[in-house]
């Protein structure tokens, strides 16, 4: 008799589980409540242009915050769109969580090299060539100046920066990038108080192949205060002024 009275109330247990679990799992979107935005930001140990504060406030700005909107109100495409047109946001993925809450996941752009013209411009080029404006918070990349237009940094700059940056001995070594009224470049070392002149754009491995040549066999034995300009215009030659 207990057995079944037993087994008669695990099934009434059963049955009732059965129907709250149903009842949660049907319920309909609209009466379920976002409660919160986990955020998750990229490239914030070295960049950090925005955080997660300055992003709900602009979602609050915007009138699209999805804090306190039934799930079914919140279109995470548009979400998307509002935050990948922010100047230091690359891309934005929105999404539902299983906890009633909508995870946002920022890339930030990268910047590659400041740029500060002689006209008066002053902005960064991001790493894929797009131009972003200069934050709050400064970031530590090789500055170009001199007579430098947007096409120009956008294209031979670009490139002189992507070769840095994949190349850590330079990118570490490179504080600045003149640029003459002929579009030449120069660089301003970090070790060193010479210029180190490449001439027109282009060829960038065969010319910081010669200068890490003369690093290693010349400078090293004479001195690296020795020469004023180091000029690396020419294939199969290093012309040399002395101070």
């Amino acid at each position: 008799m207990i057995k079944k009275l037993f087994i008669f109330l695990l099934l009434v247990l059963l049955l009732v589980y059965l129907v709250a679990a149903m009842t949660i799992f049907n319920s309909k979107p609209s009466e379920v409540v976002c409660k919160d935005v986990d955020v998750v930001l990229k490239d914030t140990m070295n960049f950090g242009f925005i955080n997660k504060k300055e992003l709900i406030g602009l979602l609050k700005q915007k009138g699209i915050s999805p804090i306190g909107k039934t799930m079914n109100e919140i279109n995470t495409d548009t979400l998307e769109r509002v935050l990948e047109k922010q100047p230091f946001i690359e891309e934005a993925n929105c999404y539902r969580t299983p906890g009633n809450e909508i995870g946002i996941t920022v890339k930030q752009r990268v910047p590659l090299l400041r740029v500060m013209a002689n006209s008066g411009e002053n902005y960064y080029v991001d790493t894929k060539g797009h131009i972003m404006p200069v934050p709050n918070k400064a970031s530590h990349v090789a500055v170009a100046i001199g007579f430098i237009d947007k096409k120009f940094a956008q294209k031979e700059l670009y490139e002189l920066g992507e070769y840095l940056h994949t190349h850590p001995l330079w990118d570490a070594q490179v504080e600045q990038i003149n640029i003459t009224a002929n579009r030449e470049i120069e660089l301003v070392p970090r070790v060193g108080e010479q210029i180190i002149f490449l001439g027109k754009p282009g060829a960038y491995d065969r010319k910081f192949k010669r200068l890490k040549f003369f690093y290693e066999n010349g400078l090293n034995k004479v001195g690296w205060n020795k020469y004023s300009r180091i000029s690396l215009e020419f294939d199969n030659q290093i012309i040399c002024t002395k101070r």
